[in-house]
């Protein structure tokens, strides 16, 4: 088996967001860009969601067995990009993603 003599260079690209519609849409512009440029794409691949739950007392003096309970949902997608050429690095920097997204961007070799 013959294996290349360049290294396959890969962007992973991490994304975190409280709402999974604006998460999912987020994906599919960073797909939509990597792929009109001819970049290959694997993802997007879900990873756990985050949940961290409050507890809380209804009143402030009594009734202290009288509680309610929040939580706050953080979703988080990874799209990996083998490959990519200056023109989709490019397009990728200068994308505007819905507000409240958060994305983190990496170069693996």
């Amino acid at each position: 088996m013959a294996q290349s003599s360049e290294p396959k260079q890969k962007m992973r690209i991490k994304i975190r967001s409280y709402d999974h519609r604006v998460i999912d849409s987020s994906c599919k512009l960073i797909i939509e860009t990597a792929s009109r440029y001819g970049a290959e794409v694997i993802g997007p691949i879900p990873l756990p969601t985050e949940i961290k739950k409050y507890t809380v007392n209804r009143s402030t003096f009594v009734h202290k067995d009288s509680r309610e309970q929040f939580e706050m949902r953080v979703h988080k997608r990874l799209i990996d990009i083998l490959n990519p050429s200056a023109k989709t690095i490019e397009a990728l920097t200068n994308l505007v993603l819905p507000a409240g997204t958060e994305i983190e961007v990496k170069m693996v070799t």
